[in-house]
C-alpha cells in the first residue's frame, strides 16, 4: 500500500448534543449572534454558532492541549452525545 502524506481523515460523524442553559445565557448568545450578523453582514444563528465557539474555547484553553497533546483520555462514556 502506498504511504500518502495524507494521513486517513478522522471520523466526521456529527454528533447532536442537546443543552439547557439559563436565561441570562440564552440571551447573552443572542446578542452575540446579532453583533456577528452587525460585524460580518452574514446571519448566522445561535445553533450554527456554537460548535465554532466550543471549539475557539477548547482550542485557546492551554492546559486542556497539553493534556491531551501527552496521552490524557476521559474515561468517561460519551454520556449524553448521539450520532446524528
Amino acid at each position: 500500500m502506498a504511504n500518502l502524506k495524507l494521513g486517513k481523515l478522522p471520523d466526521r460523524t456529527p454528533s447532536k448534543i442537546t443543552i439547557t442553559v439559563n436565561a441570562e445565557l440564552s440571551q447573552a448568545l443572542q446578542d452575540y449572534a446579532a453583533l456577528y450578523r452587525e460585524t460580518y453582514g452574514e446571519t448566522e444563528t445561535v445553533a450554527e454558532l456554537i460548535p465554532f465557539m466550543l471549539m475557539e474555547f477548547l482550542e485557546s484553553d492551554r492546559t486542556f492541549a497539553k493534556a491531551r497533546k501527552g496521552g490524557w483520555k476521559s474515561e468517561t462514556p460519551t454520556a449524553g452525545l448521539s450520532k446524528s
